[in-house]
């Protein structure tokens, strides 16, 4: 799939976190009917939407991510979705099903049948008060599909390769006419292994991070205890 989105080859990154750079792909600045070869450009942005309009980002919140039903009517994102939609390639992404009071279980959620996909995104260049830029961007998600309800209600929104020149296409394409891409994948695309904690920690970013592990089981919860008969002594 890198082919189809024209990405040079890419180091391999096993663990990236909110604020670090992240590879997207956008429609590039000449879009000639009929070329046998679709223009697009890559960058790296950072993994933190921030709208033009953001006065100060040290208070702004993290937005890694973009609810697409709303993404068209927020403030934060109704210009990026209708000038500057990209795609981010993934060979997957991890999600935590809440596992006890404390506790949860990370996932790697990969397609069933390997490979790289394209997760709908948004970017955004801010300017910042002393003139220098910095390429930001977020992930679109939608409703989670029977693969991963069991998990979390959400999931990244992944854009087929057929429709990979009409998402782009801010020109002609209206974020209306996009809306229909922005559905959760099919059931059986994606899988979900359990991992370990490792990927809880940023600086592990190894490939053993993908491992699957039989997941934590949740101790039983203890049997309220009897109160203390009358006779016995208690410091309560």
């Amino acid at each position: 799939m890198f082919a189809v989105l024209d990405v040079v080859a890419f180091p391999p990154r096993y663990n990236i976190a909110p604020t670090q750079p992240v590879l997207m792909v956008l429609a590039g600045e000449r879009q000639e009917p009929g070329a046998n070869r679709p223009d697009r450009r890559s960058l790296l942005v950072r993994w933190g939407f921030i709208p033009a309009w953001a006065k100060d980002t040290k208070t702004f919140p993290l937005l890694i991510n973009a609810r697409a039903e709303t993404a068209v009517e927020k403030a934060a994102f109704r210009n990026a979705m209708r000038h500057r939609r990209a795609l981010l390639p993934a060979s997957g992404f991890y999600e935590w099903r809440r596992n006890g009071k404390d506790k949860s279980q990370p996932y790697w959620v990969r397609p069933k049948h390997g490979g790289v996909v394209a997760f709908a995104a948004l970017m955004e260049t801010y300017a910042e008060p002393g003139g220098s830029e910095i390429d930001t961007g977020a992930i679109l998600t939608t409703a989670a599909n029977g693969e991963i309800a069991h998990i979390h209600d959400r999931m990244p929104v992944v854009i087929q390769p057929e429709d990979f020149s009409r998402w782009l296409d801010c020109r002609t394409q209206e974020p209306r006419e996009v809306i229909d891409l922005m559905r959760p994948a099919q059931a059986d695309f994606f899988e979900a292994i359990p991992v370990s904690d490792l990927v809880n920690k940023v600086a592990n970013i190894g490939s053993d991070l993908q491992r699957r592990v039989e997941p934590a089981v949740a101790a039983p919860r203890e049997p309220a205890k009897k109160a203390p008969a009358a006779d016995q002594l208690t410091l309560f």
